[in-house]
């Protein structure tokens, strides 16, 4: 079973960067997809992106495609998310996850690290 810890977050002004990390403890991390969540007030929790176990496939939502990205270092047992041109609609909690596939259920949470974005 793997255990997911979130850091990285923090307070940026709009058109800013933030660098946010994964950290994964047990022993299947190199054979499962990874993905990024987010969650701001009020709202219900979206897709931002996700990584195949092979670190070849990527999925991005929409709106961050472009500005985001997702990538992996399975020999640290650590998954990125790279934030650039940071818009103020990014504020939220944002939340790595781990499942089976890329498209599959992400059943693994992590307890989530706030990016807040000022105008």
């Amino acid at each position: 079973q793997v255990q997911l810890v979130e850091s990285g977050g923090g307070l940026v002004q709009a058109g800013g960067s933030l660098r946010l990390s994964c950290a994964a403890s047990g022993r299947t991390f190199s054979s499962i997809a990874m993905g990024w969540f987010r969650q701001a007030p009020g709202k219900q929790r979206e897709f931002v992106a996700a990584i195949a176990e092979s670190g070849v496939t990527t999925l991005y939502a929409d709106s961050v495609k472009g500005r985001f990205t997702i990538s992996r270092e399975n020999a640290k047992n650590t998954v990125y998310l790279q934030l650039n041109s940071l818009k103020p609609e990014d504020t939220a909690v944002y939340y790595c996850a781990a499942g089976p596939t890329i498209r599959g259920k992400y059943d693994v949470w992590g307890q989530g690290t706030q990016v807040t974005v000022s105008s």
